[in-house]
């Protein structure tokens, strides 16, 4: 894989319950709405769990997701493809914390923030 060694650990604060965090980082009918790289092919499940696998799109970059660990207050996904490396979330009552390592020629971190700041935006909109 080309592209540089990065590394970002990011938590916000967020006005929403850790119910609705959760339901819009498991669920990809909610996650397609406010992750930057939007939509997802056909057969997604209702609710991401380990062993399913999924790609998104960076612009012309394709990234492989592989469902890893889910849990009441986590998620990882072990990336392939435009970003070798893996992704953890985590969350609580009126806070999510994004953690990103991997390979890549993107940017991560400009990534890791917007798509914490779509998150947020989201959430605050859909008063969920």
């Amino acid at each position: 894989m080309l592209g540089n060694f990065q590394q970002s650990q990011l938590r916000i604060e967020i006005e929403a319950s850790a119910t609705a965090i959760k339901n819009s980082l498991l669920r990809p009918a909610k996650l397609e709405k406010w992750l930057p790289s939007g939509r997802f092919a056909s057969g997604m499940p209702e609710e991401l769990h380990p062993g399913f696998e999924f790609t998104s799109s960076a612009g012309p970059i394709q990234v492989h997701h592989y469902v890893d660990l889910v849990g009441s207050d986590c998620l990882r996904l072990i990336l392939s493809k435009g970003i070798d490396g893996f992704h953890e979330w985590y969350w609580g009552e009126g806070w999510v914390q994004s953690r990103l390592e991997g390979v890549s020629m993107l940017p991560l971190s400009l990534g890791q923030t917007l798509s914490l700041l779509s998150l947020r935006q989201f959430l605050i909109v859909k008063g969920e």
